[in-house]
Order: C-alpha cells, then structure tokens, then sequence
C-alpha cells in the first residue's frame, strides 16, 4: 500500500515507520561529540543525513528501501541531534561533515554515496567538496548552499506538524532533553549564517550529484536549486511534484524511486 502523508498527520502522531534492527549500532566520540550511528544490510554503503531538529528516526521509509535494493546503509544522528550529544562549540556544517568522516573511518568504509535531507544535504556536498576521495555521489535534497537560497519563513500547518514531532523526539531521545528551544536557537543561528559557498566553491565540486527539490518547498527558492544544478559540474536537477519539503515523510515511494534511481547511476 502506498503511503501518502502529504499534510504529515500520520508523522506528527506516529513519527516515521521504527527503523529495523540494526546489524550494528554505537557511538564515536570526535571533536567534543559523541556521534550515533547504525548500520543495516550488505553491499555498496550508502549513508542518510537527517534534517536539521530531527534524527535518523526520520528515515523510516528509505531504510528498508535501500536494505531491499542490496546496500548497506548507515544512519547517523547529527551531533546535538537524537541520541548524539554536543559540546559548547557553535553548530557548524563543516564540523557536522568531519563527524560523519570519523564515522566512516570507524566503519573502514572507503567510500560512500551520500544522501542528504536539508541541513544534511549541506553537510553531504561539504564532505563531497572536502575528501572526494570518499564520496562517490551526493543525492542532495531540499537544501541551500547560500543565505540567498532560503524564502521568508512562514508557519504552515505541516511545518508546525513537524515541528511538533521534532520536540517530541528530541525530548525522547536525547540526552539533554530539556533543552529543545535552545537547541532549535542553536541550530537557527547555523542555518542563517551557513552555508557560504559561491558559484567557484560549486565549480570545483567532482563527484556526481543530483540537486532535489519538492516543488512545493517551504524553505529553498526553486531557482536556488536551478542556481546549483548549473554551477556544479554535470549535476542534475529533479522536481517533486506535488511535495514540499518532506518528501521523505509525504510521499516515500516517489522519493525513494529518485533515490535509488540516483544511486543505480552512480553504479
């Protein structure tokens, strides 16, 4: 049966699907951080970077996705984010992109592709930019590379859903969890400030990657991601239609046909 949560009623009361067991799990300490991960399934490492505010939770509909497609998948909670902590150190995306290298280091994975959602996908093409030794493909979705790729926020009833899920994981999950609001601070002042690529930082990017976009996003103007897509060698734009910025949540099947369809290309 194919899941529609458009206005992400089922997400809000339920979360996302329970990820499956995992065939490993802990934690890495790096740079004042103790950084979770899991890992599920065999073959080609894919790893998920969740959104800002949320956990590798929300991945419940692409995980056994992936598993069936004959991967392995690595999730991994944000520093400050689900079950990982965080020092005095402001949020930063680079620092975030370091985190998932220890883990991959501490995975001896060699390589990987990268599938980023918002925050995480800004924190994919930093990696990718950095060490592209290590990435072979970024699925980056739903994010900026600049201040000027963000619209005005406006409160909708769906980004209020999520909002609200978000709260109730963080206070589930971590080990702080009395203090969301100041976390949502935190995160915020990165998101306004972050990232600050140019059209020469995208220019000198060499792994594949296809720009994503719902096309009914909330947060990144549409002729941001057309700005990226251009700018970044041989990248390729795919449009959403009928979706925001939740895809992954509202419509699970389409998104997960890109994704997949992404990665047999890298293959």
């Amino acid at each position: 049966m194919s899941v529609m949560d458009d206005e992400l009623k089922i997400f809000e009361a339920e979360g996302a699907p329970p990820l499956p067991t995992a065939a490993s799990a802990g934690v890495v300490e790096h740079d004042g951080a103790s950084i979770w991960y899991a890992t599920y399934g065999n073959g080609p490492a894919v790893i998920l970077l969740h959104g800002g505010l949320g956990n590798s939770g929300n991945w419940g509909y692409q995980v056994p996705a992936l598993i069936e497609s004959g991967r392995q998948v690595v999730v991994i909670d944000s520093r400050g984010h689900g079950r990982s902590t965080r020092d005095s150190q402001p949020y930063e995306y680079e620092l975030m992109a370091t985190d998932v290298l220890e883990i991959m280091d501490h995975l001896e994975l060699a390589k990987a592709a990268l599938v980023g959602w918002s925050d995480g996908a800004c924190t994919a093409l930093i990696l990718a930019d950095q060490h592209p030794d290590r990435v072979s493909g970024v699925f980056f979705f739903a994010c900026n590379m600049d201040p000027s790729g963000t619209k005005e926020f406006v409160a909708t009833p769906v980004i209020d859903r999520c909002f609200s899920r978000h709260r109730k994981d963080y206070q589930a999950l971590s080990a702080t969890p009395d203090q969301f609001d100041a976390f949502v601070q935190d995160v915020s002042r990165m998101m306004a400030t972050e990232p600050n690529y140019t059209a020469s930082d995208l220019a000198r990017i060499k792994v594949p990657v296809a720009v994503v976009l719902g096309e009914r996003d909330e947060f990144i103007k549409p002729e941001h991601a057309d700005y990226l897509a251009r700018n970044i060698p041989d990248a390729e734009l795919i449009l959403l239609p009928d979706v925001g910025h939740f895809a992954p949540l509202q419509r699970p099947e389409h998104f997960n046909r890109e994704v997949l369809g992404f990665l047999d290309r890298l293959a």
